[in-house]
């Protein structure tokens, strides 16, 4: 089975893991892999991300020209073209409304408290970036200062983009994203944050290196001026 082949199934599978879990509905959301230095091969606009087939999906060049397939690609496929070529590390991006983070976006809110060691270590903090309309460069645009520092990105009004060394780093970002929305939720719920202090998070990132499938800087936007039990 060639690169491509492989990756059209993988498309598929975690095209279903994303529509499963709850993190796309309808057509909604998109994945995408890069095939070569030269093309990506994403999933289709106006398709259910747990209907795709092995064949549907859309093989695009790097300015966004479609090469192969006999649907369209994504309004959003600008999207995934800033992360690659921004980041040359990143071969996957992953983007859907996870229902919890998607919340936290819509409320304007990031996802920069340090409130969980696995998570700091894999994800540091997700950032906001501000509104901008699907499909159009506002939407890059409003990426852009985020992509190089971070592998996750909430979006204001709109959902979460994730994006890694491969297809399955991509897609568990997201899952971990969605835990993290989950766990900070319940927080803002009791009325209390135990926050790792500046030393306890600086420890933490400087482990990050030790584990896979984290490619970025993955910077804080902490309030670590707050301390444990504040």
């Amino acid at each position: 089975m060639t690169f491509e082949t492989q990756t059209r199934h993988d498309l598929v599978q975690f095209g279903k893991k994303l529509h499963e879990c709850g993190h796309v509905a309808a057509t909604d959301g998109n994945l995408s892999v890069r095939l070569d230095d030269d093309r990506i091969l994403a999933t289709p606009t106006g398709m259910s991300k747990g209907m795709m087939r092995p064949e549907d999906m859309v093989i695009v060049d790097l300015k966004g020209k479609k090469c192969c397939g006999d649907r369209n690609p994504s309004s959003e496929m600008g999207m995934h073209l800033l992360i690659y070529n921004t980041r040359p590390d990143i071969n996957a991006v992953v983007h859907g409304h996870p229902v919890t983070a998607t919340g936290f976006a819509a409320a304007g809110m990031s996802l920069e408290e340090p409130l969980v060691s696995e998570i700091v270590i894999s994800l540091g903090a997700v950032p906001l970036a501000k509104y901008g309309t699907p499909g159009t460069p506002e939407l890059t645009d409003a990426l852009l200062p985020f992509v190089p520092d971070y592998d996750a990105i909430l979006m204001a009004n709109h959902g979460v983009v994730t994006y890694g060394p491969d297809l399955l780093s991509a897609y568990m970002k997201m899952e971990t994203v969605e835990h993290f929305a989950k766990i900070a939720l319940v927080t803002h719920q009791l009325g209390r944050q135990q926050l790792l202090t500046k030393e306890e998070v600086d420890k933490l990132l400087e482990c990050r290196e030790k584990y896979e499938g984290v490619t970025s800087v993955a910077k804080m936007l902490p309030r670590l001026s707050m301390t444990r039990g504040n």
